[in-house]
């Protein structure tokens, strides 16, 4: 049976800029080879609108709780609102998913956190129980490829990194308790070899996406 795969990007550079993006297609080239039915997506998010959490958006899930029509919205809340249930459906329908990102600053690109904002919606991706929240997204799982300048996966470093920690903390949320990290880290220390870090996680992304 096939599936549906998405790929998600955050970073604005090009694949031959991008050390990250670079692994990351080596990662879906290797899964194309090996799951030729399987459909796969590729979502780059600095070329997608993503909706921002706004008063307009505030405004919207109020008048929709209180149980107002769509006819009550206004077409900034209309626009809001299609853009945003684009992209939950895309998410929603998908059976797995590759994030790629750099770490900015310690944590994730902001598009990234947007996106992550529209796919956190209660009754949608998670519910609410007398036990606390449930995520309804059970039985997925997601690969993150992250490329930073130091080296974050392990050392003296590891509680300063907010990125695949805060993915991870968000994915599991919603049920998708099967996180696995690609690191491609270290590209900024000056004394590695980055062209050795590229090979090293390509060839760690490859051997992943037989698995996956």
């Amino acid at each position: 049976m096939s599936k549906k795969v998405l790929y998600i990007t955050a970073n604005p550079k090009t694949e031959e800029e991008s050390f990250g993006l670079q692994v990351g297609r080596e990662f879906i080239e290797e899964y194309k080879q090996q799951n030729p039915m399987d459909e796969l997506t590729e979502l780059n998010l600095f070329e997608t609108d993503v909706p921002l959490l706004s008063a307009t958006a505030f405004d919207a899930f109020g008048v929709l709780q209180n149980g107002g029509s769509l006819e009550e919205l206004s077409t900034d809340q209309k626009s809001f609102l299609g853009s945003l249930n684009l992209l939950l459906e895309q998410f929603i329908a998908a059976d797995a998913y590759i994030f790629v990102s750099p770490l900015w600053n310690f944590s994730i690109p902001p598009v990234l956190k947007a996106y992550i904002d529209v796919i956190l919606q209660a009754g949608k991706t998670f519910h609410y129980t007398e036990n606390g929240p449930e995520g309804l997204l059970k039985g997925k799982k997601a690969i993150h490829i992250q490329a930073s300048g130091g080296i974050y996966s392990n050392g003296n470093a590891v509680e300063m990194e907010f990125g695949h920690r805060y993915l991870k903390t968000v994915l599991g949320f919603i049920g998708i308790s099967d996180l696995k990290l690609i690191p491609v880290e270290g590209v900024a220390m000056g004394n590695l070899d980055v062209n050795e870090i590229v090979k090293s996680s390509s060839e760690k992304a490859r051997v992943m996406a037989t698995e996956f």
